[in-house]
């Protein structure tokens, strides 16, 4: 089950970007979303599971388990369920469970 304040970290630009095919866009908003939070916080592990996940679906597998390491083992520790990429899940409206 999505965390509704961690899911919020994720921005509906991301998701935008992932929904019209713009993987590297999105990419980009994930890392500078992540890179705003502190390190090793909850927030950043979400986005940098996010980024990783994206990652690997557009065949960057190395650099995408090496983000998942790093973030699931801060997810892991907090008892967090590790989230997928249905939290980039959008329709022309925005991100699908904002609404």
């Amino acid at each position: 089950m999505a965390h509704p304040d961690l899911r919020a970290v994720v921005p509906p630009e991301a998701c935008r970007a992932v929904h019209e095919g713009r993987e590297v866009w999105a990419l980009t908003l994930l890392a500078r979303a992540r890179d705003e939070q502190p390190a090793a916080s909850l927030p950043w592990a979400v986005l940098e599971r996010m980024h990783g996940l994206l990652l690997i679906h557009v065949q960057r597998e190395v650099e995408g388990t090496f983000a998942l390491e790093r973030a699931d083992a801060l997810l892991d520790a907090a008892g967090m369920a590790r989230p997928g990429l249905e939290w980039l899940e959008c329709d022309d409206a925005g991100p699908v469970e904002s609404r």
